[in-house]
């Protein structure tokens, strides 16, 4: 039983390209790609992402939850969890930590608000 392949006419538009024309070619495609892939990645985000942004800004799992829910019941979310606690904590003259403890207490909201 003889296989029907239709190999030698999908690769005849690639069959004169030279190996570095090849790989040129690889890596346009490759890149063409992962763009909309990766511009979702700077346009969106989610609570799961955003949490784990601030676990590794030394929050606690509960804490980062906290800060979570509140950054999406105030609409800031899309701005980023770890920038409303990084904002506010510049704008408040204080460590990143202190900003995310007060978000957390349920305070400096409107001032987190604000810087956006």
């Amino acid at each position: 039983m003889k296989r029907a392949d239709d190999y030698q006419e999908r690769r005849a538009h690639l069959a004169n390209l030279s190996d570095a024309e090849l790989e040129q070619r690889f890596w346009a495609l490759a890149e063409q790609i992962t763009e909309p892939l990766l511009k979702m990645g700077y346009e969106y985000t989610s609570p799961s992402i955003e949490r784990s942004v601030l676990l590794r800004m030394g929050f606690s799992s509960i804490e980062a939850k906290h800060i979570v829910d509140g950054c999406v019941e105030r609409n800031l979310i899309a701005h980023g969890a770890g920038n409303v606690v990084y904002r506010l904590a510049r704008a408040q003259g204080t460590d990143v930590r202190a900003a995310g403890l007060a978000l957390c207490e349920d305070r400096l909201w409107d001032e987190a608000a604000a810087q956006f």
